[in-house]
C-alpha cells in the first residue's frame, strides 16, 4: 500500500511526486505512452535554461530527478481505478494492481476521436467515451469498442458483463500478438462474448441513434452502441469512471487541486487553463502538498 500514487510523469506529476517524497511519504508514479511535453521541439519560456531546452530532455530529466530522490517510477499503462474503501484506491495496470490512500491525476487529457463519419453527429446518441458511465443503457444489446490496445480491452471487458455481445473494432490498425492472446483469454472467461474485427470502418449509420457500423468492404455490423477507446485512458476518462466533476473534459478542482472525491487530486493539463510547463509545475506542487496533508490526516 502506497501513501500516494501519481498518474503521469510530466511536469505536474513529477512535481507532485517530488513534494510528496520530500515529505517522507511512499510515492509511486505510473506513466505510459508519449507525453505532450516530449513533442515540444524547444522550450524558451521556462525559467532556468538560458538557451532553452527540448521538451524531451526536460521530460527525461524530471523522471531521473524523481528516481534519484527515491520515488518509484514505473512505466506501465493504467487501465482502471476503483475505490477499495473510504481511505484507499486500487489502480489496475498492465503490470498488476497497486493501491494507495491518495491519488493525483496528472495524465493530461488524451481523449482521441477517430476521423470516422458519423462519430460527432451521434455523440450522446449511441456514441460514448465511457463504458462505466453508459454501459448500463445497453443491457443485452450488441455494442462495439473502437480501439486496439489494453484500454479498449478493459472497456470491452466491462461491457461484456452487461451487453449481449461486444466487438472490438481496430479500424484496420494492427493488434499485437500479445493483445490477441489477451483478448482471447478474456473472451473465454466471459463465455466468448468478446470478438475482434480488423476491417476498415467507412462510417457509422443511424440518424437519431446509432444503428450500425459500415465497413469499406460494404458489409455492416449492427450495433446499438459504439464506445471510443483509442490509445490509453486520459484524465477525463478516469474522472468519469470515478464520478469526478468535470468542466467539459477538464477535471474541476479547488484552489488546493482537490477534486470532489476525498483523496483524489488533479494537476496540470487535465485541469485545463494555461497549458504551459510553469502552470503544470505549480499545480503539481500544490497537489503534492495537499495530498501529503490529506494522507497525514488519515493516520
Amino acid at each position: 500500500m502506497y501513501d500516494i500514487i501519481v498518474l503521469g510523469a510530466g511536469p505536474a506529476g513529477i512535481s507532485a511526486a517530488l513534494y510528496a517524497k520530500r515529505a517522507n511519504l511512499n510515492v509511486l508514479v505510473l506513466f505510459h505512452g508519449e507525453s505532450q511535453l516530449e513533442k515540444a521541439h524547444l522550450i524558451e519560456n521556462y525559467y532556468g535554461f538560458e538557451s532553452g531546452i527540448s521538451g524531451a530532455a526536460l521530460y527525461k530529466t524530471g523522471i531521473a530527478q524523481a528516481r534519484n530522490l527515491g520515488v518509484e517510477v514505473l512505466e506501465t499503462e493504467a487501465t482502471g481505478i476503483q475505490y477499495l474503501d473510504e481511505k484507499s484506491y486500487s489502480v489496475a495496470t498492465s503490470a498488476g494492481e497497486f493501491s494507495a490512500h491518495a491519488l493525483i491525476i496528472a495524465t493530461g487529457n488524451k481523449k482521441l476521436k477517430p476521423a470516422i463519419p458519423g462519430i460527432t453527429e451521434l455523440e450522446g446518441k449511441g456514441v460514448s467515451y465511457c463504458a462505466v458511465c453508459d454501459g448500463f443503457f445497453y443491457r443485452k444489446k450488441d455494442v462495439c469498442v473502437i480501439g486496439n490496445g489494453r484500454y479498449a480491452l478493459e472497456e470491452a471487458r466491462h461491457l461484456a458483463n452487461i451487453a449481449n455481445k461486444v466487438t472490438i473494432l481496430s479500424n484496420a490498425s494492427d493488434f499485437s500478438s500479445e493483445m490477441f492472446a489477451e483478448i482471447n483469454r478474456v473472451s473465454a472467461d466471459l463465455s466468448g462474448k468478446i470478438s475482434v474485427d480488423t476491417r476498415k470502418i467507412a462510417k457509422l449509420s443511424g440518424t437519431d441513434h446509432v444503428e450500425g457500423v459500415e465497413f469499406e468492404d460494404g458489409m455492416n455490423l449492427s450495433v446499438s452502441g459504439v464506445f471510443i477507446a483509442l490509445g490509453c485512458a486520459g484524465g477525463a476518462d478516469f474522472a468519469k469512471k470515478l464520478g469526478l466533476e468535470l468542466d467539459g473534459d477538464n477535471i474541476k478542482v479547488d484552489e488546493k487541486m482537490a477534486t470532489n472525491a476525498k483523496g483524489i487530486f488533479a494537476a496540470g493539463n487535465v485541469n485545463g487553463g494555461l497549458l504551459q510547463v510553469c502552470k503544470a509545475v505549480y499545480e503539481g506542487g500544490i497537489a503534492g502538498l495537499t495530498a501529503v496533508e490529506y494522507v497525514r490526516g488519515l493516520k
